[in-house]
């Protein structure tokens, strides 16, 4: 028996990336802060899958976000380039070229606004800066030499932010932002790559930055419980 009630529809901000993502609803992560701004008016998806790049991002793309369920996206974050830029003699698996890299950010835009996601609806997010010394470390302990390093990550965050302007979308430029006028950066990496609880609040400051006109005029969805008729709550509750 169909219900007579429409049922509630929850826009979506959608985070997609690779294990920076995949980890951001860790306690005190970027994607637990952007969630908990937007409690009871959107919900935010994490759709990171670590260690991926660009390259097998946007083959996989098309099976989460489609027209069939692109209606109610407010906004899609697009957070790869970390693994991209690893050292090709060093990391061939995860290694994408430069401008391979540039060319699978447009595309994933492209996919994105064919199943109905505009350009104004998407942020890139550059890699962060690469901490060497402490990555060295995690490296050695994997068994494997050093195989990233930030000069080459900063040409991948540049290559980010021309694809963002090519494509007419924001853009977050973490590497830039992390070392602007020189300030010590490693605060805000937890092994010299992924982030610390000081770089998940730096990313998600400045996220919301660019998330709040998308979504300052979402509503608060359902009644505020002050406000719901305690003696018949349906007529609250089930109102549209």
């Amino acid at each position: 028996m169909m219900s007579k009630y429409k049922t509630v529809i929850w826009p979506k901000v959608i985070l997609f990336g690779d294990s920076i993502t995949q980890f951001s609803f860790q306690a005190n992560g970027w994607g637990t802060e952007i969630a908990n701004q937007l409690a009871r008016k959107c919900d935010v998806v994490n759709r990171g899958l670590s260690g991926y790049n660009s390259r097998w991002a946007k083959i996989v793309l098309p099976r989460l976000i489609s027209s069939h369920n692109s209606a109610d996206i407010a906004a899609v974050a697009v957070f790869f380039g970390a693994n991209d830029s690893a050292l090709e003699d060093k990391n061939p698996q995860q290694h994408v070229p430069l401008q391979e890299y540039l060319e699978n950010l447009k595309e994933i835009n492209r996919l994105l606004a064919s199943a109905g996601v505009p350009a104004d609806k998407v942020i890139f997010i550059t890699p962060p800066p690469i901490h060497e010394p402490s990555w060295e470390k995690e490296c050695i302990l994997k068994g494997c030499p050093l195989n990233r390093h930030n000069s080459v990550a900063g040409q991948y965050a540049q290559a980010c932010v021309q694809a963002a302007h090519q494509c007419g979308t924001d853009v977050l430029d973490l590497w830039t932002l992390m070392q602007k006028d020189g300030q010590d950066y490693t605060m805000y990496l937890s092994d010299g790559l992924h982030l610390s609880e000081k770089g998940n609040q730096f990313l998600a400051q400045h996220l919301w930055g660019l998330l709040e006109s998308r979504v300052a005029n979402l509503p608060f969805i359902l009644p505020y419980w002050g406000d719901v008729d305690a003696k018949i709550p349906e007529n609250s509750l089930l109102c549209d």
